[in-house]
């Protein structure tokens, strides 16, 4: 009953031999008792081995396995079953398990008309398997199921990311035509940064098991700007200056929004991967892609298209420049982010963003003020202003940074990368909706080229590794495929010469 699971047997020097047996010795037997083969006789008929088939009929269940298999006809069975069941019982034949409940009478497959060797074969590997294939096709339901979760999670959040980056572009083209004022729905929407910090330590009191509290959050979260905390030294070398940068981002998309339409503004923004795959290298001393040198190239030969679609007029030329100069400053400032301070958790993340928000709050209301003051901006009384549109574009972009800061949390960032790259699209739809954009081949071809270079720089540092794999895994079953069609040709070319010598025997 206890075998190795290879049907093999050791020889008489202890060196294993592979062959058809039966064990009834225990597992840590290490020579096989009962059917002993000698060198030169082997059994052909079950009289040779009479003595093992007396042992068999005495082969009863344990009282333990009894009661925890009442439910089962698997007791019933093996002490009903003929010797010659028993024995295929015993060596796989009809994968046989005491311990499998499930196991029935209708589960054992049926005998071929092949012969009685090649069908005890083939019927120890079928049977012996069938609890293994069971296990794993569970196994494989389970990660199949956990796969689906996640790219159903990775769906939502491309879909997020792509409604919230088009939704705000959008909603503050359409908040320009009644509120002109740029650098205060910069000022505005930056200060709702603030609220950050507050929804993390909210969440983590809805997951984390170790809740603490606000100042221990706050404290703890604070030993990102090193071991003093944030001081006014930090504030002023570490802070301030990604303060100014994520104010200028802002700004001059805002700015460009103004001059051009938000389909070219979203296309040009996305040349933001490039610029910091070209700083990167630079400064960082990232490793050197081939793909992503393409890449930048593909997007800085867009950038020229699509000066040259409007015919280089003024106003198209100052919105290109506006918006390419936004995704500098935004590449600047993921690059310096890294240098400077490095990778951040996800509370030292919520924490900067809010001291960022806090800041622009206490240190730049000024600038609206005087703004609004001296009739660079002025929009009249507070009654005039659109506040639905004002507070609808600084929640999409607050939506927007929490899902591209916290959204790795559930999916790749590579999707989350891809939304944004997918919200050039649905601006071009809404655009060609409301008549404010006129495609020709130009812009098309420089929309695609920006677009490309955009999805080649999301692609992995070893692709080209993960590529050479993938053709030599295809490659290898197309050989597999290939043999086995020849195999099945030699094969019918054999049997139809043995077909020839029959009928000629026959015939003679």
């Amino acid at each position: 009953m206890y075998g190795d699971g290879e049907a093999a047997m050791w020889d008489r020097v202890g060196r294993p031999r592979r062959e058809c047996m039966c064990y009834l010795g225990p597992p840590t037997t290490l020579m096989p008792i009962g059917m002993r083969k000698s060198p030169d006789v082997s059994p052909r008929r079950l009289s040779d081995i009479s003595p093992q088939l007396r042992q068999l009929k005495y082969l009863v269940v344990d009282e333990s396995i009894k009661e925890d298999l009442k439910s089962s006809r698997s007791v019933e069975d093996i002490n009903s079953a003929s010797i010659e069941e028993r024995i295929l019982r015993i060596t796989g034949y009809y994968g046989y398990q005491p311990w499998n409940a499930v196991y029935n009478r209708e589960d054992r497959p049926r005998d071929n008309a092949a012969g009685a060797a090649d069908g005890q074969a083939a019927g120890s590997g079928a049977g012996g398997d069938t609890g293994g294939s069971r296990r794993k096709l569970r196994c494989c339901v389970r990660v199949t199921a956990a796969q689906v979760r996640k790219a159903l999670w990775g769906v939502v959040m491309v879909m997020c990311v792509c409604s919230s980056w088009a939704g705000s572009t959008q909603l503050a083209k359409l908040t320009f035509r009644q509120f002109d004022a740029p650098f205060t729905l910069t000022w505005f929407a930056t200060t709702w940064n603030c609220l950050f910090f507050p929804l993390y330590y909210v969440g983590h009191l809805c997951k984390s098991t170790e809740r603490q509290t606000p100042k221990q959050r706050f404290r703890e979260c604070c030993r990102f700007f090193g071991d003093d905390g944030l001081t006014a030294k930090v504030f002023l070398t570490k802070v301030a200056p990604f303060g100014l940068l994520w104010t200028l981002t802002n700004y001059l998309y805002f700015q460009a929004l103004r001059k051009i339409n938000t389909t070219d503004v979203s296309t040009l923004f996305c040349c933001n991967k490039a610029f910091v795959f070209l700083l990167s290298w630079i400064v960082l001393r990232d490793r050197f892609m081939g793909v992503r040198i393409v890449a930048a190239i593909l997007a800085i030969a867009g950038i020229v298209m699509m000066t040259y679609a409007d015919g280089f007029h003024s106003h198209s030329v100052i919105g290109i420049t506006l918006v390419v100069s936004s995704a500098s400053m935004s590449a600047l400032y993921k690059v310096l982010f890294k240098l400077v301070l490095g990778s951040a958790k996800f509370g030292e993340a919520a924490l900067f963003l809010t001291i960022v928000g806090g800041a622009n709050f206490v240190f730049i209301s000024f600038i609206p003020v005087i703004l609004y003051f001296t009739h660079v901006e002025y929009f009249g009384s507070p009654d005039n202003i659109p506040w639905g549109f004002l507070c609808g574009v600084a929640g999409l972009l607050l939506a927007f940074n929490i899902l591209v800061n916290f959204g790795i949390a559930v999916t790749n960032p590579t999707l989350i990368s891809l939304g944004i790259v997918l919200s050039v699209p649905v601006n071009a739809m809404v655009d060609l909706y409301t008549c404010e954009i006129q495609f020709n081949t130009v812009r098309l071809i420089a929309v695609f080229i920006i677009c490309l270079g955009f999805l080649m720089l999301l692609l992995p540092e070893d692709w080209d590794q993960c590529l050479i794999q993938l053709s030599s895994k295809l490659r290898k079953k197309e050989e597999a495929v290939e043999g086995a069609g020849e195999a099945g040709a030699c094969g019918g070319l054999n049997w139809s010469r043995r077909a020839r010598t029959s009928m000629s025997t026959f015939t003679h």
